[in-house]
């Protein structure tokens, strides 16, 4: 089954009474008209295929003035008793499914392990970010009170210095 519809669009000429209309033609595949409609803006079609093929979907406009044309087609498949699947059709299909989820099951399975992987890693780096940012306190803080101590032995120094000096 073939169906569609056509219609022209926004023209103003179209729309006036002395407009006579586009016509619209399909034709087979061996060239024989399977369905016509003459001087019309738009209208709605189907039509049996007689046979598979090509299909010529034509739009004459007798006025020389230009048209836009919207169109839309459809191709059904009504399905008869040879089309059908049978039991021994379906063993293959089976199969297929079969590997398919098996598949799916692989893929699935493997995004959990990289999901978990991931919160390991994760997990680990938050780990040792905080033992770097503990290092690197204890760290200032030595340099800190090394520093402290220093600057005290110094002053320490240069005091007792002084004492002697003046005796």
């Amino acid at each position: 089954m073939v169906s569609g519809n056509f219609v022209a669009i926004d023209h103003d000429i179209f729309w006036s009474s002395d407009h006579p209309g586009i016509d619209f033609t399909a034709t087979a595949p061996g060239g024989s008209i399977v369905f016509s409609l003459k001087g019309t803006s738009g209208d709605k079609f189907a039509f049996k295929a007689p046979k598979s093929g090509m299909y010529k979907f034509c739009f004459r406009n007798p006025v020389s003035t230009h048209e836009t044309v919207s169109f839309y087609i459809h191709v059904g498949h009504i399905p008869n008793e040879h089309d059908l699947a049978k039991d021994e059709h379906m063993d293959p299909l089976n199969i297929k499914i079969a590997e398919l989820r098996e598949a799916l099951e692989a893929v699935t399975t493997e995004q959990k392990y990289l999901k978990a992987r991931d919160a390991r890693h994760r997990y680990t780096n938050v780990s040792t970010n905080k033992r770097v940012i503990y290092f690197t306190l204890a760290e200032y803080l030595v340099f800190a009170g090394a520093s402290a101590l220093q600057v005290l032995y110094i002053r320490n120094l240069f005091s007792k210095s002084v004492a002697y000096n003046r005796v």
